[in-house]
């Protein structure tokens, strides 16, 4: 990923909850973003074994004080996991914190002899892992349709199949497309600035259900905006706002479109609960695999490789906009299950009462292009070159959206998948979406190239390829 554009991510998250000093970790590597001050334990002994061992190693060590160390919320959570302060976040800046570094080092030789994690930091979960593509979305054409263009099967509620899609929202006059008929959920609430321009990030869940309902119409979509703050949300908070998520029912599928690296192999301490949870449930969680273009477990879509959620979680990369190889910002690796268009897809980003502008204030699309040899999405036909300079008080592009976008991501593959996995199941008369998605990849015939590998890859019938421009050679 390229770190400018990360520390664009780290400040647009960092304005969206001005409360919640953060930081980058680990030592300042650009992988996540995480909370400043606290550290994450599991409810009951964990979490006072953490505080005790933590208060003591910190009250002997130079430099350090274990005066700020205490337990930070109720003992008992549904999510099951205490936050414990471990010291000043106003202390230091962007680039880590010392308290919670020295905390993970106190309780490192107690996992040695447990043999499990006991102790984390408390990292941002987001839709934007990184700010690239720079220039996206951008307008597209009423005339030329969705892409995926809708599937021809109708909606029957008798065997409508459950979608939930966790993200930020609809957009408040998403009812007014009848692509979106069977979709429901919250508004994202504040949408556009003083100015009426869109705010960064509105529209992604709407965009999202439009991507699902046109791949499997027989599908009752709900969206939450669970993901409200610019995209993102602490750990140590989504495991709770899934449980909510949930407690109408247990849908049939779970479409994410959110993350974490983490640098660890054994998932978010914050999301154990609800995911063993998940596992007694009939449930599909279908998860992005992110767009850091590395191949680090990315959490939650990395569960996917753990032997006990290998039938509970479907991991999606993204396609380049030809289908024939991986999208230049797609994470990748044995724990990416299946990947499907992720690039340049077009869907509903708003109602059509009237159109409404968007103005890019970011800098130049050349910051995203990972030494890939073609333009990996951050041009378009709307944008070249610069946007608006850092440092500069040049004006920002301006464009209007009348209803449809193209954009770009393993966000948008996602939705993909669990539409196929959906439509399998209407088509299959199956009931069990686990089920379902074996059946699915089982029967798949379909391959693309991803770094050099030979992958599973899930093409929707409704779906058009783009042309990938090519950069010039030495550009």
């Amino acid at each position: 990923m390229a770190p400018q554009r990360f520390h664009e991510q780290f400040d647009q998250i960092q304005r969206s909850m001005p409360d919640v000093p953060l930081a980058l970790g680990p030592d300042d590597a650009s992988e996540f973003i995480y909370e400043k001050g606290v550290v994450l334990a599991r409810d009951g002994r964990d979490a006072a074994l953490v505080e005790e061992t933590v208060r003591s190693h910190f009250t002997a060590a130079t430099g350090l004080t274990g005066d700020y160390v205490r337990r930070d919320s109720p003992e008992t959570n549904r999510s099951g996991i205490t936050r414990i302060k471990v010291g000043d976040p106003g202390h230091g800046d962007r680039r880590g914190d010392r308290a919670v570094t020295h905390a993970l080092r106190a309780m490192s030789e107690r996992e040695g002899r447990a043999g499990h994690r006991i102790v984390s930091r408390n990292h941002v979960v987001s839709i934007a892992v990184n700010s690239c593509p720079g220039d996206e979305p951008v307008p597209a054409s009423l005339s030329q349709g969705t892409n995926p263009a809708p599937a021809e099967a109708g909606h029957d509620p008798d065997t409508s199949v459950g979608v939930l899609v966790v993200d930020n929202g609809l957009t408040h006059d998403h009812a007014l497309v009848p692509l979106l008929a069977h979709v429901e959920g919250d508004l994202h609430g504040t949408e556009t600035d003083a100015a009426g321009n869109l705010l960064q990030y509105v529209g992604h869940g709407t965009f999202i259900a439009g991507v699902l309902a046109a791949v499997a119409p027989n599908t009752d979509i709900t969206v939450r905006n669970t993901l409200n703050d610019a995209g993102a949300i602490l750990e140590s908070e989504l495991g709770e706002k899934l449980f909510e998520a949930v407690d109408g029912g247990w849908p049939d599928i779970i479409s994410l479109s959110a993350g974490t690296s983490n640098g660890r192999t054994d998932g978010l301490l914050g999301m154990d609960a609800f995911m063993q949870e998940l596992r007694a449930h009939d449930t599909l969680l279908v998860a992005a695999a992110g767009n850091n273009a590395s191949a680090s477990p990315f959490w939650p879509a990395a569960y996917a490789d753990l032997p006990d959620y290998r039938d509970v979680v479907l991991s999606v990369g993204a396609l380049r906009g030809d289908g024939e190889f991986g999208a230049c910002f797609s994470n990748h690796g044995s724990w990416v299950k299946v990947y499907a268009p992720g690039e340049r897809l077009t869907s509903t980003l708003t109602g059509f009462d009237a159109p409404v502008p968007y103005a890019y204030q970011h800098s130049t699309y050349d910051a995203c292009r990972y030494g890939f040899t073609y333009v990996c999405t951050c041009q378009s036909p709307s944008h070249v070159g610069v946007l608006s300079e850092d440092g500069t008080i040049a004006k920002p592009d301006q464009v209007m959206f009348e209803g449809y976008a193209h954009w770009s991501g393993t966000s948008f593959a996602t939705p993909v998948v669990a539409g196929l996995v959906a439509a399998h199941m209407t088509a299959n008369k199956e009931t069990d979406p686990r089920a379902a998605r074996q059946q699915l990849l089982a029967g798949n015939t379909q391959f693309a190239e991803v770094r050099g590998a030979h992958v599973p890859a899930l093409r929707p019938a409704g779906w058009r390829p783009v042309p990938v421009v090519q950069r010039p050679v030495g550009a």
